[in-house]
């Protein structure tokens, strides 16, 4: 069972709807208890980090979410803002974030490229995991982002993306993973995504899977 937060300000039904249509069991996760059972955990979003951060605090939902997370090994897929705030410091709103990995999330240079980058562009994938699985070495995926990250460790980058320059698109690190487009709007590729994370959570993130 995969859980979707549904934090107010994110678009929690349309990543359900997409696990739905992959065959995926899902529940939408409005409270910290919500948590309880579900064997993997996708926090989507839209917005500032600031106010998901808030309404994940108000729903306690952070204080249960954590713990499972950082303690317990259970498998995480943030999505867009859902990846922005898992590091230290976002440069919208000047406010700290999660720091469960370390790193800065910086905003696109106005001068050289219109912002916020906004339709499909192509991701490059730097190593293997499951999550890629027959996914080959690149893919179009669809973004909405004015801010991207900049992790500090270069091993927890999964794949860029050119815009003004290669960014960081996707992270991984042990159970936790995230993407800055949008799965649940990318497509048979991004449905593909999804459900390979939900395969993974199942089988406990083993990395062999």
């Amino acid at each position: 069972m995969i859980g979707v937060i549904d934090y107010k300000a994110g678009n929690a039904p349309s990543v359900y709807n997409a696990l739905k249509r992959v065959g995926a069991d899902g529940v939408m996760v409005r409270s910290g208890e919500d948590l309880d059972g579900v064997n993997g955990v996708i926090l989507p979003g839209v917005g500032s980090a600031e106010a998901t951060l808030s309404s994940l605090a108000e729903t306690g939902i952070l204080s249960v979410l954590t713990p499972k997370v950082r303690e317990d090994g259970l498998p995480f897929l943030g999505i867009c803002i859902g990846m922005q705030i898992l590091f230290e410091h976002s440069e919208e709103g000047d406010v700290d974030c999660l720091g469960w990995l370390k790193g800065q999330v910086v905003r696109f240079p106005s001068d050289r490229v219109r912002v916020p980058q906004m339709g499909w562009n192509e991701v490059v994938f730097r190593r293997e995991h499951p999550i890629l699985k027959g996914m080959g070495t690149s893919g179009h995926f669809y973004y909405v982002n004015s801010y991207h990250v900049v992790p500090e460790d270069a091993e927890d980058i999964l794949a860029v993306t050119d815009y003004a320059g290669d960014f960081c698109c996707m992270v991984q690190r042990e159970n936790i993973l995230a993407a800055q487009f949008h799965l649940e709007k990318s497509g048979p590729l991004g449905l593909r995504l999804l459900e390979n994370f939900a395969r993974w959570a199942e089988r406990g993130n083993d990395a062999s899977c």
